[in-house]
C-alpha cells in the first residue's frame, strides 16, 4: 500500500532522531510524581514558543493527513502550559488504534517533528477525535474504583500497565482521594501503577 509505504518513510526518518529527544520522555515521568530534582533542568517555554510548537504539530499532522487522504479539522492551542493539537473529523479511528496505540506513537513522531525545528523537547498533547477527552473518563472511573478497594481491604491494587498519559489520569484522582497514594513501577511499555494505602 503506497499510504502505508509514505508513512514509514516519514517514521524512520523521524525516529533517527529520537536520541536527541530523550528528555521528553523524562519530561513525561516527571508528569506523573517522579522526583522533579531528578527531571532534566529547561527553562520554561512562554506561551508564544508553545503555541509555535502548536504550529509546527498542526503542520506536521496536516501533512500526515494529506499522506492518508484523510480529513480532519486541526486545532493548535496552548493549555495548561503546554502545547495542544487535537484533531477533528470522521474516519480518523485508524489514527488513534487500538487503546491509543497508533496516537501514542503520532504523538511521539510529531514530538520529533517539533523538536528538529525548535532544538527543544516538547511536551505537546496531541488529541484525534476526541479519544484522550474519553479515555480520561474511563481511567477516572477506574482510579475511583481502585482507590475504594485499597480503601475497603487495605491492600494494595496493581493496574493494567498504561502509557505515561493514561498513568498521569491515574495519579491524578488518587492523589485527590485521602488515604491513599500511587506509584509506578516497571518499565516500558509494562508501567503500570499501584495504588496503596497512604
Amino acid at each position: 500500500m503506497t499510504d502505508q509505504t509514505e508513512l514509514d518513510d516519514v517514521a524512520v526518518e523521524d525516529l533517527a532522531e529520537t536520541e536527541a529527544a530523550q528528555g521528553t520522555a523524562e519530561a513525561e515521568e516527571t508528569e506523573e510524581g517522579a522526583d522533579e530534582a531528578a527531571a532534566p533542568k529547561r527553562k520554561a517555554a512562554s506561551d508564544a514558543d508553545l503555541f509555535r510548537q502548536s504550529e509546527i504539530a498542526a503542520d506536521y499532522i496536516e501533512g500526515l493527513l494529506d499522506i492518508l487522504d484523510a480529513d480532519g479539522d486541526i486545532d493548535e492551542l496552548v493549555s495548561g502550559g503546554r502545547p495542544v493539537v487535537e484533531v477533528v473529523g470522521s474516519r480518523l479511528q485508524s489514527l488513534v488504534g487500538p487503546r491509543g496505540a497508533t496516537l501514542e506513537a503520532l504523538q511521539e513522531l510529531t514530538r520529533l517533528a517539533i523538536f528538529k525545528q525548535t532544538g527543544e523537547p516538547s511536551r505537546l498533547l496531541l488529541d484525534v477525535g476526541g479519544y484522550r477527552d474519553q479515555r480520561r473518563k474511563e481511567l477516572g472511573a477506574l482510579a475511583k474504583n481502585a482507590v475504594e478497594k485499597v480503601k475497603q481491604h487495605g491492600e494494595a491494587v496493581k493496574l493494567e500497565p498504561m502509557s505515561a498519559f493514561e498513568r498521569k489520569c491515574v495519579h491524578d484522582v488518587v492523589n485527590a482521594a485521602a488515604g491513599v497514594q500511587s506509584e509506578s513501577e516497571g518499565v516500558e511499555p509494562n508501567r503500570r501503577i499501584v495504588v496503596r494505602p497512604a
